[in-house]
């Protein structure tokens, strides 16, 4: 039987602090020895399973609409739960500085730039770079907005010069390695967008006591980069690494639905439920589970309030370059910034002109329901490639939550060829009651992977609560793999006013 050391160390710091004029110093330290340790000892699912490690401390400044930034960042990705596959990524130092757009003397241009210099290094199995590299990259872009009769229209064009003091040298069938030769990646990026007048009507005949207005946002933008001719022998560290050639259109459409009450009695915003308790509540290490938005909170002040309860937007693009100048590899993984910023789910393994179609729907009727939809179906493969789906809702002393994350993704290779893996996981939650409520409260939540068919892991948590005392009760069971397979239970007892003893922490209880 292959067992696994499962011993280690996990140690987290953090802090802020503000100080002289704009100054602003941020410290967020994690370190973890071995992912074995965190899978086999962490008491939450979702740190459990979190293969990221994220350290990083950065000194910032912001005058007069310049920001200037000095990081030091350590990021790690473990890939499996064997010793030493972990990709590591190190920066530092690193300082940068960037303006917002400011008017160029007494002409109608706007410029902005963006500026770096920095210290980086990577390794994983089978690939290192130095133990310290150096980037320079500057970014000088001036623009024009246009405005007339609603029409507005942006033409930018910017450059880019990124010097490294190392190259990668690629090789078949691996990652390559690192040359001591120096590179420097040249480019022109030209951009037009061009935004219409935007449609709106207002629906006279109230809907449950509110005023509805529906409005129609369309945009266009031209996108033109040239001058990447060498993206082969750029090494990866992030976003910056990964520009190349493309010629290209992205055309999307937004609607918003608007509404407002016709009453002027004051709305009900007494709390109710479980508010903490949802699927997709962000903070923390970003989960497949985690919106990218967070829902608002809705105010309470008396009198017609204006609330944006229904957005949904379409958005796709074409390119006329589908083999981006030559970047593009067939077979394999293909990461671009223009694919990057548009959708987080790789698609490229072969030229094509259109971009999976992307649909980003959010509906928050008020503060107690909220439902979110993204999806991305690619025309190229006929295929669904990326579909979550979070809905919450609150009414009186009942939570409801519930989630699907379904992600057909690239990985990487085998061989010669990428390998496709599918992940489609849900969960569901149930509440009642509140942490102060007299009497009972309990609540439950569980993950499924409806691939392998089998269950991750359940919460089931209660309590009762007297004028003077309460008592919580917790069962948790984790499902990890050959890792971890086990039961706990846990409890807490609480006196009011003084403290509370127990093996459940406050940070780790469901509500």
């Amino acid at each position: 039987m292959d067992r696994k050391h499962q011993g280690g160390e996990e140690a987290t710091l953090s802090g802020e602090g503000r100080f002289l004029q704009n100054f602003r110093a941020v410290s967020s330290i994690d370190y973890l020895s071995s992912f074995v340790f965190r899978l086999a000892f962490s008491e939450t699912f979702t740190q459990a399973v979190n293969s990221e490690v994220k350290s990083q401390a950065f000194l910032s400044n912001t005058t007069r609409g310049f920001s200037y930034n000095a990081l030091v960042q350590r990021y790690q990705d473990f890939e499996s739960s064997q010793n030493g596959d972990v990709i590591t990524i190190l920066h530092a130092p690193s300082f940068a500085v960037s303006g917002v757009d400011q008017k160029l003397a007494h002409t109608p241009l706007y410029w902005s730039m963006d500026a770096a210099a920095e210290g980086l290094s990577r390794s994983e199995p089978g690939f290192h770079t130095g133990d310290l590299l150096g980037r320079f990259d500057l970014t000088p872009a001036v623009s024009l907005p246009l405005l007339s009769h609603g029409w507005s229209m942006r033409p930018e064009l910017a450059l880019r010069n990124t010097f490294y003091t190392q190259q990668l040298l690629p090789v078949n069938g691996g990652v390559g390695t690192a040359g001591s030769n120096a590179i420097n990646r040249k480019a022109l990026e030209g951009t037009v967008e061009l935004r219409p007048p935007s449609v709106s009507r207002i629906f006279d005949r109230p809907v449950l006591g509110r005023k509805l207005k529906h409005v129609i946002e369309p945009r266009l933008t031209y996108r033109y980069v040239t001058g990447v001719h060498n993206f082969a022998n750029i090494l990866r560290f992030d976003e910056r690494d990964v520009l190349s050639n493309t010629n290209e259109v992205e055309y999307g459409i937004i609607q918003r639905i608007y509404s407002k009450r016709t009453s002027e009695q004051p709305q009900d915003c007494a709390s109710t439920g479980m508010s903490s308790l949802r699927v997709g509540a962000p903070g923390g290490q970003v989960q497949p589970w985690e919106r990218m938005y967070t829902p608002q909170a809705s105010p309470c002040p008396s009198g017609g309030q204006v609330r944006e309860i229904f957005t949904w937007e379409l958005a796709q693009k074409y390119f006329l370059d589908p083999k981006f100048g030559g970047a593009l590899v067939n077979g394999r993984r293909n990461v671009f910034t223009t694919t990057a910023d548009f959708t987080g789910i790789a698609f490229l393994t072969e030229p094509q002109h259109l971009s999976p179609l992307i649909s980003r729907l959010r509906v928050q009727t008020n503060s107690q329901a909220d439902a979110e939809w993204d999806l991305d179906y690619d025309f190229k493969k006929h295929r669904v490639n990326a579909s979550t789906a979070l809905v919450n809702y609150h009414i009186g002393e009942f939570t409801f939550g519930g989630g699907d994350a379904y992600v057909q993704s690239l990985p990487g290779l085998t061989g010669s060829f990428a390998v496709q893996q599918d992940f489609n996981q849900f969960r569901v939650l149930f509440g009642y009651g509140h942490p102060n409520k007299r009497g009972f409260s309990g609540a439950s939540s569980f993950g499924f992977d409806a691939n392998l068919g089998f269950l991750q892991y359940a919460t089931l948590q209660t309590s009762y609560n007297w004028d003077c005392c309460g008592a919580t009760i917790e069962y948790r069971r984790f499902a990890l793999g050959s890792v971890r397979n086990e039961n706990q239970f846990r409890f807490s007892f609480t006196l009011a006013n003084i403290g509370s003893f127990g093996n459940l922490r406050k940070q780790e209880r469901l509500y």
